[in-house]
């Protein structure tokens, strides 16, 4: 049986057993059959059977049909998913199956489905003057996941006191720099800033507080200064005293906008948002003020913004890592590998992430909210692989190469380990001259037999086992370009060869003159 049907049945069968006991009243006094049905404008053959048995079933009525019987499953899947979704949203939900009733029907279903009842506090109102005052709050809605990673999603709500015009932004932080970001943007919303700013206790505004004595985090009372803008913190307990915010906006969000819902990311549910805001919550009719938001909003009430906005977007300070990549948030963003080894500025909002070096932009990312994973530009890629083929050609890299293929070897796997190549490189260079091409090449076979890769091993083992040979500085030119070039190690058996091939030369050129000198010198020995 439907429940409204049930709802006016059980009203008539109250009325009834009223007249019943009327009826029993009546006649205790005394009064006749005739005249109790005359002052009721019953049947005396009614009064008659409810005197002799006042316990008669009342003949029940068909149930009349109601407009919700077709959607009663859908209605309770929808419950199923949200007990405490709001006759709003059902509505919503119903007029998109096809429902064409009224609001009140359905309050009457869900009332008596629930069969709860709320016991509410009073509180005085009091409203504020257009542009005067702004409230905000926090609202926590659960998670998102990203992949293998769960993110916590939280709601950043401020409403124009006023008009109960509101901003929403969903975040997965409720950091200083948030705060202040989600702020900014409703203050570009607006077209303004209040004169007054209503919040909690959060300790994003208030660090500490002794009854009335309040002690404001600065880097809140910073943001807040160039908009001249007065923080008031609420009694602790006391939500009614921002009760537009509390009520109006995020318990509006939680039981409007939120359930029954789908998203992918952040991105798509702000966006989802946005809309709901532009086409619902600031169009609709408001309950206490009668008036929609957006048509009682005054803009030209509100201050205007300051000519220089801050710059709120989550910083921090970095470095750039061998494998040409930053550190953020559990993330590898990549930057040009010439900035290797250098100190940057990461800057990052909801969307994007920016690298500076030196207040100049080397590097723009969309933000990536997964965890343990590399967010790498083609670009950045590309100029990594011919920066390495154009190592992999320098003068260094022939002179290592020189000693054997023991130093080849040893070469590609220190490169495959992503540490510092040219540094490493130019150490043993430094170390071959120290300890001669032969101890270098023995403490390279030893370090890669342990699979020890970086030219600290290869020193340790010289160190240890080796003693280097009398080290003579070299002759250092005026020229520093002349002193940096690097020579591979000259083979002395081409050497040897070159000199045994021109003493053959010269021995086949002068072999016919010698001949000459011996005979003429016979000649002489055997004259007169």
């Amino acid at each position: 049986m439907p429940v409204l049907s049930t709802i006016l049945l059980r009203r008539s069968i109250m009325l009834d057993k009223r007249t019943i006991f009327e009826i029993h009243r009546l006649k205790n006094q005394e009064w006749s059959q005739r005249r109790i049905a005359r002052q009721l404008t019953v049947g005396r053959t009614t009064v008659k059977k409810y005197l002799e048995n006042p316990e008669q079933a009342f003949p029940q009525k068909a149930p009349r049909p109601s407009k919700l019987d077709p959607y009663q499953d859908l209605i309770d899947q929808f419950l199923e998913q949200d007990p405490q979704v709001y006759a709003t949203v059902l509505l919503q939900r119903l007029q998109d199956a096809g429902f064409d009733g009224k609001i009140s029907i359905l309050r009457d279903y869900l009332y008596e489905k629930r069969g709860q009842s709320k016991n509410r506090k009073a509180f005085v109102r009091f409203e504020s003057e257009p542009g005067h005052q702004c409230q905000i709050d926090w609202g926590h809605f659960g998670s998102i996941q990203y992949g293998n990673t769960r993110r916590r999603l939280y709601c950043m709500a401020v409403i124009e006191s006023h008009s109960r015009l509101f901003y929403l932004e969903f975040t997965h932080s409720q950091r200083q720099e948030t705060l202040h970001r989600c702020l900014l943007n409703a203050f570009r919303f607006f077209g303004g800033t209040p004169r007054e700013l209503v919040s909690d206790n959060m300790l994003t505004a208030v660090i500490e507080r002794d009854g009335s004595l309040i002690r404001y985090n600065e880097s809140f009372l910073e943001f807040l200064r160039p908009f001249a803008i007065v923080p008031y913190a609420c009694n602790v307990r006391s939500p009614h005293e921002k009760g537009k915010v509390e009520k109006g906006a995020i318990h509006y969000i939680r039981y409007n906008f939120f359930p029954l819902r789908s998203f992918d990311d952040l991105k798509d549910l702000q966006y989802q948002a946005d809309q709901w805001r532009d086409h619902v919550a600031d169009i609709r009719l408001h309950g206490t003020t009668g008036e929609r938001p957006i048509d009682r909003f005054k803009p030209q009430a509100m201050r205007s913004l300051p000519p220089f906005l801050p710059d709120c977007r989550d910083t921090a300070s970095a470095k750039v890592y061998p494998d040409f990549s930053v550190r953020f948030d559990a993330n590898s963003y990549t930057v040009p590998p010439w900035a290797i080894g250098r100190q940057v500025i990461v800057k990052a909002d909801a969307q994007t992430l920016t690298v500076y070096l030196k207040n100049k932009v080397i590097a723009t990312h969309v933000r990536s909210y997964k965890r343990k994973e590399r967010i790498e530009l083609p670009a950045h890629h590309e100029a990594a692989r011919k920066q390495q083929r154009r190592f992999w050609q320098s003068q260094y890299v022939g002179a290592f190469i020189s000693l054997g293929e023991e130093a080849k070897v040893y070469l590609e796997r220190l490169a495959s380990t992503h540490q510092p190549i040219k540094k490493n490189l130019k150490k043993l260079l430094a170390l071959k001259e120290e300890y001669g091409s032969y101890g270098l090449i023995e403490a390279i076979k030893k370090a890669t037999l342990h699979n020890a890769y970086g030219a600290h091993y290869i020193e340790n083992i010289l160190y240890q086992e080796m003693t280097p040979k009398t080290n003579h500085p070299p002759v250092r030119l005026k020229d520093e370009n002349l002193n940096n070039i690097c020579l591979e190690k000259p083979a002395l058996a081409e050497y040897d060869t070159l000199v045994v091939k021109r003493r053959k030369n010269h021995d086949r050129l002068t072999a016919p003159q010698r001949k000459t000198n011996k005979s003429k010198t016979q000649d002489n020995g055997t004259g007169p």
